[in-house]
């Protein structure tokens, strides 16, 4: 599941500055995961029951996780920060949604996400494109994202570049199963 909410823009300001993106490396692991269980927690936490939103981050988002999405080869994380903190990441690597079409050949966005206070400003734009252009490094393929049926706004932010919706699938968060739209580019 990946998200960014396409917002109205808002001003730099002394108390927001702007943010910076940088690829992740090993050293990242605890950083990836308190953004992660953040901002995964701010955009869905009301959800789903308490009990099922914590087993969800333990796992989906917990060191382990971490580490070993920053140590595979085949997937690249990059983390937005703003004034010394942590505001956002992003991690690409090969596809594995559930989508006949989908091959070893095809990549994935599997997460993209701000911290509420740095959407609308431009950098999920800029995180997106640094993600895509990694996943297309070698040459166009098929990029795939998995986006929430709801998320009105990062549909409208993955249009724009150029994805489209060709399938549904249930994201398992415990006993929740969320609707979710699978999109390709190419």
């Amino acid at each position: 599941m990946t998200d960014s909410y396409a917002k109205s823009p808002r001003e730099r300001t002394p108390d927001r500055p702007d943010p910076t993106i940088r690829r992740a490396g090993t050293a990242d692991a605890e950083a990836l995961v308190a953004i992660g269980r953040a901002t995964f927690a701010e955009t869905f936490g009301h959800l789903y029951p308490p009990q099922d939103l914590a087993a969800f981050l333990a796992e989906a988002h917990g060191l382990a996780r971490a580490r070993a999405d920053l140590a595979d080869p085949a997937k690249a994380v990059w983390l937005v920060e703003a004034g010394g903190e942590v505001v956002g990441y992003a991690v690409a690597g090969p596809c594995h949604l559930p989508h006949p079409e989908v091959t070893p050949a095809c990549g994935e966005l599997e997460r993209l996400y701000l911290a509420s206070t740095y959407q609308g400003g431009g950098a999920g734009g800029r995180l997106l494109a640094e993600a895509l252009a990694w996943l297309e490094k070698d040459g166009p393929r098929r990029l795939w994202i998995g986006v929430w049926s709801e998320n009105h706004g990062a549909q409208r932010l993955y249009a724009r570049h150029g994805f489209t919706q060709v399938g549904t699938y249930a994201f398992v968060v415990g006993q929740t199963r969320d609707h979710e739209f699978i999109l390709r580019r190419g």
